[in-house]
């Protein structure tokens, strides 16, 4: 298995100095042992859509950019045409996963009730952009996620039932599914079949922590109770040998020192 980063984190402090940021991400992540980075898909017009800049800094860490993530609006047709932008970056990066997301809000209450039509809506938009990777050699990836129309086991089970099995996959984060209130290890071993690309992070228990936004609850590999063993050995059962992608929202400290014991996590514990 591939062990990669997220960088968007590294990304959020300076409007005007992305590209230092982005280089930045790269070579801390390179110097703490990764192999391969991921991006929220924004990065393309960080860099004006110059792949080959981008290629250049991924050539100088020895790193390899593995996925985009792109969010989703309430406008279908306007994300069909960023997805084909970002499959022609991709194209030109070497990239192999995108990540699709539902649109996210940010006001109470953080879990609402399934939304069948809107899920319905996101299937077909997924479907199609999942069309569109195969044909490029890639691989849509769905991602639930808190505070979006896609969270619960309930809602994954729908989309899951509403895309093509061979255009629509799935990016499991152990951290969303643990707040969602499911077992992450029976998660993946029920999703194993639709299952493309993982995101790891781990979960504070208290749910009295932040109860307003839950997720400044994620923390780094190791330091919440997710069990992350169990996981590793539903991944071996089922054969999966794809990117194991470390992310995480909200600092302890900084994001080098969230790479850092997250990385000697996976080397200590998992040996990876």
């Amino acid at each position: 298995m591939k062990i990669a980063y997220t960088g968007w984190t590294w990304l959020i402090n300076h409007e005007d100095n992305y590209k230092w940021e982005f280089e930045q991400f790269l070579k801390e992540v390179s110097d703490l042992g990764y192999q391969a980075v991921e991006n929220f898909a924004f990065i393309t017009k960080y860099f004006d859509n110059d792949a080959d800049e981008v290629n250049g800094l991924l050539k100088k860490y020895n790193l390899e950019l593995v996925n985009l993530y792109e969010h989703y609006t309430n406008d279908p047709e306007a994300d069909y045409q960023s997805a084909l932008e970002y499959v022609d970056f991709m194209k030109r990066t070497g990239a192999t996963y995108l990540n699709l997301q539902g649109l996210m809000w940010e006001d109470a209450p953080n879990n609402r009730p399934t939304d069948d039509a809107r899920i319905r809506e996101y299937a077909e938009l997924s479907n199609k952009i999942g069309k569109l990777c195969r044909e490029n050699g890639m691989y849509a990836c769905f991602h639930p996620h808190a505070n979006t129309p896609v969270f619960t086991e309930e809602q994954i089970d729908l989309l899951m039932e509403y895309t093509d099995p061979e255009l629509v996959y799935l990016c499991l984060d152990t951290a969303h599914t643990t707040l969602a209130g499911m077992d992450p290890v029976k998660a993946f071993d029920k999703y194993a079949s639709r299952l493309a690309y993982v995101h790891l992070k781990d979960v504070d228990p208290d749910e009295t922590v932040h109860p307003e936004w839950p997720m400044k609850r994620f923390r780094p590999l190791g330091v919440g109770t997710v069990d992350f063993k169990g996981i590793y050995k539903s991944l071996q059962k089922n054969g999966y040998d794809g990117v194991l992608c470390v992310e995480l929202d909200i600092q302890p400290v900084c994001n080098y020192k969230s790479a850092m014991v997250s990385r000697r996590y996976l080397h200590d514990v998992l040996g990876l």
